[in-house]
């Protein structure tokens, strides 16, 4: 095999650093994206083998709280939280997790070393997102226990170094000795295939997930996201936070201030507040800021989020039986 690691006999499970680090059965993890990822789709995602997470990110405290609450009602198997470590309300997501007793944290936008000891000393696996070699390092001697690397195909906010997947995952693989998942551009079991082959031992995948029923996420954007093409989708907003997004009349506007040199300000002014809330959330699918990966132009329909599980799961197994196969 390509890859470290072994298929369960039923070749229903799989066991690698990741597997048994989280107590999952399947590498197949699931983003935690604003306004997508709530408890229903995390609980569906973790009770179909993978790792499902909520994505506090835009969510308040106690919001927070009750999608935690709702999530260990919904599933028995492990879930996690995605954190932004640029919250305002940091502090208080913080102790929610704690209080909840969630198990798994993956942070991201910010430092490691400033929550991960706080985090591992109550018994939290701690993962960091990362978009450079150099800051996986970082990472890893932050004490975190895997990190995410992403790449530059991926939706929502991005790395300035513009690294794709297919270079970046290799870079970390020789910087680290933590456990390492790949993200971006992953949507099907042959890029999954192909992407632990350079290193990684499990994926995270965003875009895919938007796309599913149980995704919170407004079912215009989600027909918007099934609708794409290739080249849909661009990176903007580089002077602020460089995030991906679908090309619409915001995007439009974005790039016609990015031209004209618009300052930082000005940037600041034009996105205002809860711009991606009213796109991604409320369905605006004209003045909304829609974030999503390059490879929305391959994902062709929403389907359960059990059911792209499965897909990707089945579509991985027979790639390492025959790579070489159509």
């Amino acid at each position: 095999m390509l890859f470290q690691g072994k298929f369960s006999a039923d070749q229903n499970s799989f066991d690698n650093r990741i597997t048994r680090l989280f107590g999952i059965e399947l590498p197949i993890i699931q983003a935690g994206m604003i306004w997508a990822s709530g408890w229903k789709l995390a609980s569906a995602v973790s009770n179909a083998g993978g790792l499902g997470l909520i994505g506090a990110g835009s969510m308040y405290p106690e919001v927070l709280r009750e999608h935690i609450q709702q999530c260990k009602g919904a599933t028995q198997k492990p879930f996690g939280v995605n954190l932004p470590l640029l919250y305002p309300d940091i502090e208080q997501h913080v102790k929610v997790i704690i209080e909840e007793k969630v198990p798994i944290v993956f942070t991201s936008a910010g430092n490691p070393k400033t929550w991960t000891a706080t985090l591992k000393a109550e018994g939290i696996k701690v993962v960091h997102v990362v978009s450079s070699a150099k800051f996986a390092k970082k990472s890893e001697d932050a004490g975190v226990d895997a990190v995410v690397a992403e790449g530059f195909e991926a939706g929502g906010h991005n790395g300035r170094e513009e690294t794709t997947t297919l270079c970046l995952i290799p870079s970390v693989r020789k910087a680290i000795s933590i456990p390492l998942i790949a993200a971006g551009g992953i949507a099907t079991g042959r890029a999954m295939f192909a992407i632990m082959a350079l290193g990684a031992e499990a994926v995270q995948m965003g875009s895919r997930f938007v796309c599913s029923p149980e995704a919170s996420s407004h079912q215009n954007f989600k027909e918007a996201v099934v609708a794409a093409q290739e080249g849909a989708t661009q990176l903007a907003l580089k002077k602020l936070t460089p995030v991906r997004l679908i090309k619409n009349h915001f995007y439009e506007q974005v790039q016609q201030a990015e031209d004209s040199c618009a300052t930082v300000d000005e940037l600041t002014d034009l996105l205002g507040r809860a711009r991606a809330k009213r796109g991604m959330f409320e369905g605006d699918l004209n003045e909304g800021e829609l974030e999503i990966g390059q490879v929305s132009s391959m994902i062709s329909e929403i389907k359960p989020a059990a059911e792209i599980v499965a897909e990707v799961w089945n579509e991985f197994k027979t790639a390492a039986e025959n790579p070489f196969g159509s």
